[in-house]
């Protein structure tokens, strides 16, 4: 059976055209005036007869409690009041309710891969020592709790009852993730708190009283008497003249009361809390550690395809935009690849984003899955008579809250932009808004909400509106919104005045590889273009350009074996280096390659058959053997050794500079047949 959709005006207060949408749907609509009130009953019977999809998130629990009785009935909702009914503009905005409608009646895309994290009880406080013993003694009830100083206080007495490891130390390094920190540190103090037994003795035999109930000695006031060595005895906690310093252990959380966190993250692990000095703060991160006991699933973001990366090859370096992007520190390189770290990756995607070949694809959602929705809701939209179709895209949380309190207290969004939520919008990388702008949108907005560095968003803006400036179509078409209060976003979308779209809009879907939708894009913006050029410049950093090489290239090939995507290529049939511009990437791995800096690189998108085309960039006569013949290489390398060793004394004479010219071969013969030294064979006795 079809899924019921409900919807429901709020009490009238916006107008929902029920024949118009209903029109286009393949089940059964019905609209609704108070369905989480005086029409619950018809919302129950509705239950009786399948699926039900709801147009109201605001009583979403209400619903499914309802529906709860019910195990075997699936309730979706989506948001109609805030996304659409509630504007200056909701009269008109019967087009983006059918696109919604369309959106939220597609099936549900295939789960991403997981990656499960499992943290118990044990929990390190670090910090100094009065603050960390006083959050261990209320949390030793509830964790199992360790400590670990990294200053002392006079005002700090260790309990009485030894109930969790205490330790001391300085240097502290923290590495890992939830369920797996590992923590590292000196120590530095002379008495070993692991050690001690709390026995007293050493502070009754101190005469300066530089040791306190912290049991740590005050630097500033020992006199290097070492009678508290001597009241030790044989327990050894008491050492000023420690060799091995070196502690470790590992936890599931920690609780880092530094006065400067440990992990300057802009995205810290999930189960580490670094919540400074303020008690409210300390309680608050108390309470939200308490939440990652246990085990839990989350998304593997992103998917790496090594075969794409461009980071490095044979130690020559290259792309590392992911590297610099990533908030989490959750990428590092690996060689001539880099390593992403599911663990530590929270999915704000901006590595997808910046990623110049797809070798780094954001999985949720996947772009492929993002380009059903929007092909569907830029299709069903025109079909309900929209027109100059924005799509918003917006993150989960910030964007959406943003959002709804725009809906709220200010004019609601424009009945011409049509919301789409994604995990994080610092996902939205080139490939989908172009691809987007193809599909039939005149415009692309990305909310910034939430983001950490909205930076490479526009970077990539800047570059897709260069293009399409290069290509005649009028107007503003991308827009990175940074607002963090809804009067900023109402201003930048209902002051945004509609671009010039394509003519007709593309048929093809967004492909898992990002080159490929991208090229799908620009061939069909490029088509339907007003002024289709075939050449547009564009800024350093662009994924896209042309290569050349000067004469002071030898054809040695060592770009071709260091170019990622195959752009640049030695050809079979000659000594020739070949490029195709459309596998380019600008990753410079050649440039930096090249023994002879010969290589420069020129960001620039061509969009003729040229740039799907092999074109040679260099040709040279192939140098043979002047002894046998055979083919030895290029004429310019063979130049170039000639050169390079022509000064060299073991090339003095002229018969030694013609064995330079021969293969390895005749090398080999004609030093035996003309070398003047003694002979193995004919040496005696």
């Amino acid at each position: 059976m079809e899924r019921q959709i409900r919807l429901c005006d709020c009490n009238r207060s916006f107008a929902v055209d029920e024949k118009t949408l209903a029109a286009g749907i393949p089940g059964p609509l019905k609209v609704h005036h108070e369905l989480c009130r005086r029409e619950i009953g018809e919302f129950e019977s509705a239950l009786a007869c399948g699926d039900v999809l709801v147009g109201c998130t605001q009583e979403a629990a209400l619903f499914a409690e309802v529906a709860a009785e019910r195990p075997a009935v699936r309730i979706d909702f989506f948001n109609l009041r805030e996304n659409a009914g509630w504007s200056a503009e909701g009269s008109g905005a019967t087009p983006k309710m059918a696109a919604l409608i369309a959106a939220a009646t597609l099936p549900e895309p295939d789960p991403v891969v997981g990656v499960t994290l499992a943290a118990g009880r044990n929990l390190l406080i670090v910090g100094e020592a009065g603050a960390a013993l006083g959050w261990a003694e209320r949390l030793a009830g509830r964790f199992e709790v360790s400590v670990l100083f990294t200053g002392s206080s006079r005002d700090a007495e260790l309990p009485l009852e030894r109930r969790y490891p205490v330790w001391s130390g300085a240097d502290v390094t923290l590495s890992g993730h939830l369920g797996a920190f590992d923590a590292v540190w000196a120590q530095q103090n002379a008495i070993d708190l692991d050690l001690c037994v709390r026995c007293n003795a050493c502070i009754r035999a101190c005469p300066e009283g530089a040791i306190g109930w912290d049991y740590q000695v005050d630097a500033a006031r020992c006199r290097t008497h070492r009678a508290c060595v001597s009241a030790c005895g044989t327990v050894g906690a008491i050492d000023f003249a420690r060799a091995d310093t070196r502690r470790e252990g590992r936890f599931d959380l920690v609780l880092d009361l530094s006065p400067e966190p440990l992990l300057r993250r802009v995205e810290p692990p999930q189960g580490y809390a670094a919540p400074g000095r303020d008690p409210l703060d300390q309680a608050l991160a108390v309470q939200a550690l308490e939440g990652f006991v246990g085990e839990f699933e989350k998304p593997r973001y992103v998917a790496l395809d090594a075969r794409l990366c461009a980071h490095s090859r044979s130690r020559k370096a290259g792309c590392s935009n992911c590297i610099e992007a990533c908030s989490a520190e959750a990428i590092a390189s690996a060689g001539d690849v880099v390593r992403v770290d599911p663990y530590l990756c929270q999915g704000c995607g901006t590595c997808s984003t910046v990623c110049p070949t797809g070798a780094l694809a954001s999985q949720y959602p996947r772009v492929e899955d993002l380009g059903v929705r929007v092909k569907t809701v830029l299709a069903r939209y025109r079909e309900a008579g929209g027109e100059d179709a924005c799509l918003l895209f917006h993150s989960a949380e910030a964007g959406r809250a943003l959002i709804e309190r725009l809906a709220r207290r200010g004019k609601g969004l424009p009945a011409r932009v049509i919301p789409l939520e994604v995990w994080s919008a610092d996902a939205v990388g080139l490939d989908l808004t172009l691809g987007s702008l193809a599909l039939g949108a005149c415009q692309v907005a990305v909310l910034a909400a939430g983001t950490h560095d909205a930076a490479p968003l526009r970077a990539q803006a800047a570059h897709a509106q260069t293009i399409l400036a290069g290509l005649g179509y009028a107007g503003e078409h991308l827009s990175v919104i940074e607002a963090d209060e809804w009067p900023a976003l109402e201003a930048a979308l209902w002051d945004w005045s509609p671009a010039q779209g394509v003519s007709r809009p593309a048929s093809f879907r967004l492909v898992p590889r990002k080159r490929d939708t991208l090229d799908l894009a620009l061939r069909h913006l490029h088509a339907l273009a007003p002024a289709p050029a075939t050449e547009i410049a564009l800024q350093a950093g662009a994924p896209f350009g042309a290569v050349a090489v000067s004469d002071a290239c030898t054809l040695c090939m060592s770009c071709v074996g260091t170019c990622p995507t195959g752009a640049l290529s030695a050809a079979t049939d000659a000594m020739r280096l070949g490029f195709l511009e459309k596998s380019c990437v600008q990753c410079g791995l050649c440039a930096n390659a090249c023994p002879e800096n010969a290589v420069a690189l020129t960001p620039r998108l061509l969009l003729d058959d040229a740039a799907r085309r092999v074109v040679p960039l260099k040709e040279a006569e192939i140098f043979h053997c002047v002894r046998c013949g055979a083919a030895m290489g290029a004429k310019p390398m063979i130049d170039a050794m000639f050169a390079r060793l022509a000064g060299h004394s073991m090339f003095a004479s002229e018969a030694q500079q013609r064995r330079l010219h021969m293969c390895a071969d005749c090398r080999v013969i004609d030093l035996m047949e003309n070398e003047n030294g003694t002979k193995a064979w004919n040496m005696t006795e």
